[in-house]
């Protein structure tokens, strides 16, 4: 195996998992009744994790290719980290599936403020640390950082907070 094929499957294996772990909110045709029209807050929490999904894509993209261009990989490493940071202000109470809003966004949010909070700087945290290895020019170290954001950050919150479609 060539060490391009070694990297790409380095960078595709995580990859995979934080690109079902970052995706965007889908219907559930199951929720009750909404108490009211649906808070702005839900479209934005949920264009914002597509477009983290968008950004995620863009790495991978490039982690797939003989040669990444870091002018892509930097700004969409940059791009998630500025979007994680939005989140708190994202759920405002009262906006789980369980109030009949179109979300997976679960009420364990708002009974566990801090470890959802906690979650969320988390994700943050292993975000920074993914802009760190997206500065090093270094595709292995991006695709190691997107692995572990994926699994420490994405992953570990959706598994509590958000419901799981599978």
């Amino acid at each position: 195996m060539t060490r391009i094929s070694t990297l790409r499957l380095i960078a595709a294996t995580p990859l995979a998992a934080l690109l079902a772990a970052c995706g965007g909110e889908t219907t559930d045709a199951e929720a009750p009744e909404p108490a009211g029209d649906a808070p702005a807050e839900i479209a934005e929490r949920q264009d914002n994790f597509e477009a983290i999904g968008d950004s995620f894509k863009a790495i991978r993209e490039q982690l797939e290719t003989d040669a990444p261009d870091f002018a892509v990989i930097e700004p969409a490493a940059a791009d998630i980290n500025t979007r994680l940071q939005r989140l708190p202000d994202l759920f405002p109470e009262g906006t789980s599936m369980e109030a009949g809003y179109d979300t997976e966004a679960l009420a364990v949010i708002w009974e566990d403020p801090d470890g959802f909070s906690e979650a969320i700087q988390t994700a943050i945290a292993k975000s920074e640390e993914m802009m760190a290895a997206a500065a090093t020019g270094d595709p292995e170290a991006v695709g190691a950082q997107v692995g572990n954001l994926g699994s420490n950050g994405c992953k570990a919150c959706h598994d509590k907070f958000r419901k799981d479609d599978d």
